[in-house]
Formats: C-alpha cells, structure tokens, sequence
C-alpha cells in the first residue's frame, strides 16, 4: 500500500528514440517496473526507425525521476512539454467540438448550461482542441519561448 503523504504529479513528457531504442518497450516498463501510469497522446516512428512520443505520466515523484533516469539511460530523449493551452472565453461558440477530441476530459459540456467548460488542471495540452476549434477560441502557448 502507497503512502497516503508521498508526493503525486502528472507530468507531459517529449520522447526522443535512437532507431536502437524504438523497438524496446521501454513505455510499458515505466509502468510495471517504476509503477508510472501513462497516456500516450501521440507517437510516430519514422522510416529509419527513429520515434517520437508525447506521454503524460502520473505518479509518485520519486517513482517519475527513477523513470526518467531509466528512459536516458536507454538512450532517449526526455524533454518536458513547455506548452499550455488556453482558450479565450469571448471567442468560445460553445459549439462542443473540441469536447469529442479531448484525451483527458479537460474540455466538457455542461449539460445544464449548455456551455464548455475547460479545466485547465487536467489538460494534457496535446493540442488537439485547437487543431479542431471553428473560432480558434482554443490556443498553445509556449513556456519560457521554448517548445
């Protein structure tokens, strides 16, 4: 049984991996080995073997850091997402659209209102409301102006 006072936190990652790397199942081992939970949000292999993946974990803090290390020794390239996503409340149509993409539920209709409601605490920010919304009411924004 966990400790109730350790430290959770839910982190999306950037994931690099040398061809040598793309074929080991290095994602399920953050799981069962370091106990992480993970989504994967999205993820591509290229024609030379190379991959790229962007993972949200969710875990004790000690367990993540052990994860990480384990990810560069394999060779991979860990790089914390440094984006958010915002929406700006007056372009919002509330047309819902957005709600049918949303990996983590952070965009949902109020059944009662009628209107989305965004929880900016579970998104994810994968990006995948602003590829979609009609009015451009969805947006990412760059931390530190860096990606």
């Amino acid at each position: 049984m966990e400790p109730t006072s350790e430290k959770k936190l839910r982190k999306v990652v950037y994931l690099t991996f040398p061809p040598e790397a793309s074929n080991k199942p290095v994602v399920c081992d953050l799981a069962r080995v370091y106990g992480l939970a993970f989504s994967i949000l999205k993820a591509q292999i290229t024609p030379r073997h190379e991959g790229q993946m962007t993972i949200e974990l969710s875990g004790p803090a000690e367990a993540y850091e052990a994860g990480m290390g384990y990810l560069r020794e394999q060779g991979i390239g860990v790089v914390p997402a440094a984006q958010r996503i915002s929406r700006d409340e007056e372009s919002c149509i509330h047309c819902g659209v957005c709600t049918a993409l949303c990996p983590t539920k952070a965009l949902a209709l109020n059944i009662e209102t009628r209107r989305v409601e965004f929880d900016d605490e579970a998104c994810s920010a994968c990006g995948m409301c602003t590829k979609v919304c009609p009015v451009a009411a969805m947006d990412v924004q760059l931390e530190n102006g860096a990606m």
